[in-house]
């Protein structure tokens, strides 16, 4: 359509989850290989778009998803990072399996994809089985990010940071606290650190 912003993506994407459209589904991916590049960054973006709402429509194609994270497109990369993040919860066992891959993209990737990283091991650290294994990982992140998005992703893990770990992550937060420039991400830290108490 030669546009510049996502909203056909969106509004497709919502059709699509409207009316539980697994043919529709299945095209999508069969293009995440298409030659234009357009025409994948569209593909991937409709698809995450459609597991932000019915996780259940794309979760049949997390192998698909995982091999963009070793795509050389940067956008294929992240997209493929949010459709997981975005099925985590449907398939959460499958998604565990991919964690060192996702490790790798986070670490070399945009702010996107480690973005995505960080919402997976939350995601993961609410179930039981990943924990142990979740949430060391999601220390790590805390304390090697950029202090821009230290405080969101302190936020968003606040529900998890619990029991045998807790005293880990207060360590951690409080050893930050001193890496902003703006109070007000400081402030938003300190929140988090008085909630855990």
């Amino acid at each position: 359509m030669n546009r510049r912003d996502e909203l056909p993506n969106q509004e497709l994407a919502v059709e699509i989850a409207t009316n539980a459209d697994g043919k529709a589904v299945a095209e999508l991916v069969e293009n995440l290989n298409h030659q234009s590049k357009d025409i994948r960054h569209d593909c991937i973006k409709v698809l995450y778009e459609i597991g932000e709402q019915v996780p259940s429509l794309i979760a049949a194609y997390t192998d698909h998803f995982a091999a963009l994270l070793d795509s050389k497109d940067n956008r294929m990369q992240w997209g493929g990072m949010t459709a997981l993040n975005a099925i985590a919860h449907e398939k959460p066992e499958i998604v565990f399996a991919f964690i060192p891959r996702l490790a790798t993209v986070a670490d070399k990737g945009s702010v996107i994809a480690r973005d995505n990283f960080v919402a997976i091991l939350i995601k993961l650290s609410g179930i039981p089985a990943c924990l142990d294994q979740t949430l060391p990982l999601l220390n790590e992140q805390m304390l090697s990010c950029p202090p821009n998005q230290l405080p969101m992703y302190a936020e968003n893990a606040l529900p998890v940071m619990g029991g045998a770990h807790k005293s880990t992550f207060v360590r951690t937060l409080t050893s930050r606290l001193g890496d902003f420039e703006k109070e007000s991400k400081r402030k938003r830290l300190e929140k988090v650190l008085k909630r855990l108490g």
